[in-house]
């Protein structure tokens, strides 16, 4: 009993080093906590805790990207995960690379469009938001707004409409 629980676990560890490496970019807590969850690959506790005993094995590091915290595979658990790979059965490989195809495109679109706001003031709220494209940042804006409503639809009217507000702000500067 305990050696297939230890097993379970160990197989848990190694294919979330196998989900950071296949996705090729830093994912935030948020997105792989999404992931996991949506497609039922272990629970929320679980998911903290290893991704908690991923970092203190140096695994995975954890940086702190523009009030987000994301996480990235280290040489160290790539080298790992190339020698334990096939402790993960094939079948479970084949299911998390395919489910990465269909939400690599919704990740990479997450990581391209910023849009944050931070209390400066009792009425005052600070509004970041940006474009990054291929590692450049395309745009970035700050606007300083007199409430938190004010911020949350900016964001998300951003989130949303980004590529064509871009395109609306460029034309209105060059006009």
């Amino acid at each position: 009993m305990f050696t297939n629980n230890s097993q379970q676990l160990a197989e848990n560890k190694l294919l979330l080093l196998h989900i950071f490496d296949r996705i090729e970019f830093p994912m935030s807590n948020p997105q792989i906590t999404q992931f996991v969850l949506e497609n039922d690959i272990m629970n929320y506790f679980m998911l903290q805790q290893f991704l908690g005993e991923l970092k203190d094995s140096k695994f995975i590091i954890e940086k702190q990207e523009d009030n987000e915290h994301i996480f990235i595979i280290t040489e160290k658990g790539k080298s790992t995960l190339s020698y334990f790979v096939n402790r993960i059965p094939k079948s479970q490989i084949d299911r998390i690379d395919q489910l990465l195809n269909v939400q690599k495109e919704k990740f990479i679109k997450n990581t391209q469009v910023k849009a944050d706001y931070i209390k400066i003031k009792d009425d005052e709220y600070l509004v970041k938001l940006g474009v990054i494209e291929k590692d450049m940042p395309i745009i970035n804006l700050k606007l300083s707004v007199a409430n938190n409503k004010h911020a949350k639809q900016i964001c998300e009217k951003w989130r949303e409409s980004a590529p064509s507000l871009y395109g609306q702000i460029i034309n209105l500067l060059i006009e």
